[in-house]
C-alpha cells in the first residue's frame, strides 16, 4: 500500500515561540520527526506542510519536501490540523489515485521513533478500520476519580459511578497523542477528519514517547527524558 507522511509544522506557536526549528541537542525540533518518517521506510513521500519559510529551508535541508506553503486560512489557532493534511492530499493527488494511507505526524512529537511508526501500521493495516489515532493510558492521574470544584471550593465527581472504586477494579482509559495518526485516504479526503466513526487506537509502549511539546514546561520534560536518554546509550 503506497503512503504519504505529513507533517504539519506551523510558524505561529505562542507558547513555545519558534519550536519547529528550536534546537534541541543540536538538531530542530522538527528533525526529530522527519528521521523517524525516513527510517521507518514506509512512506513514497515525506511532505512538511507549513506557512513559514525559515520550517520549510530546515525542513528540505533534513530531506522532506516542502511543495508550496500552506495557506493562511489553514495556519490560524482555531483550523483543525487535520484540515492541513487533507490540502496536502488535494494539492499531490488531486484524482485520489496516487496514496492509499495519510500518516499524519506531529511535529511536536520527538520522541516517537521509526520503530513506533512501524508498529502503528502493522495494527493499522491488520485491522481494516478507516483511521487510527496513537493513544496511550494513563497513569498515576486516574481520570475516572476526576473532581469539579465550585466557586465555594465544594467537590463534585464528574464520574459519579466510578469514584468510589478501586484504581484495578476500573476500566483502562487512554489519552490521545498527535504523534501518529493513520487514515485511508478517501476516507480522510471524505470526512476531513481523523475522527470518524470506525477509528480505532494504538497505544504507545510508554508515556514518554508520546509526550507532545507545547508549553515550556513539555519543552525541559522532554529535554530532560532525551538526555537521560543520550548519558544512558554513551551519545
Amino acid at each position: 500500500m503506497k503512503s504519504i507522511a505529513v507533517i504539519p509544522a506551523r510558524g505561529g506557536s505562542k507558547r513555545v515561540p519558534g519550536k519547529n526549528v528550536k534546537p534541541m541537542f543540536g538538531k530542530p525540533l522538527i528533525a526529530y520527526t522527519i528521521e523517524a518518517a525516513q527510517q521507518s521506510g514506509l512512506f513514497q513521500r515525506i511532505v512538511v506542510t507549513t506557512d513559514s519559510e525559515e520550517i520549510a529551508a530546515t525542513a528540505r535541508r533534513f530531506g522532506a519536501e516542502v511543495p508550496f506553503l500552506r495557506g493562511q486560512n489553514l495556519a490560524d489557532d482555531v483550523t483543525p490540523v487535520s484540515a492541513a493534511t487533507v490540502d496536502v492530499l488535494l494539492r499531490l493527488d488531486p484524482a485520489g489515485d496516487v496514496f492509499d494511507y495519510a500518516c499524519q505526524l506531529m511535529a511536536n512529537c520527538p520522541l516517537r521513533t521509526a520503530e513506533d511508526i512501524l508498529d502503528s501500521y502493522r495494527q493499522f493495516a491488520t485491522t481494516g478500520a478507516d483511521s487510527q489515532l496513537s493513544v496511550v493510558k494513563y497513569g498515576w492521574q486516574n481520570p475516572w476519580w476526576a473532581l469539579r470544584r465550585d466557586a465555594n471550593f465544594r467537590l463534585e465527581p464528574v464520574f459519579k459511578d466510578y469514584i468510589m472504586q478501586r484504581s484495578q477494579d476500573l476500566p483502562e482509559i487512554f489519552c490521545p497523542t498527535g504523534a501518529i495518526w493513520w487514515a485511508k485516504t478517501p476516507v480522510l479526503r471524505r470526512e476531513g477528519t481523523y475522527h470518524i466513526a470506525n477509528r480505532t487506537g494504538w497505544a504507545m509502549s510508554s508515556w514518554e514517547r508520546a509526550l507532545d511539546i507545547d508549553t515550556e514546561e513539555d519543552w525541559a520534560l522532554v529535554e530532560a527524558l532525551m538526555g537521560l536518554a543520550r548519558a544512558r546509550s554513551g551519545a
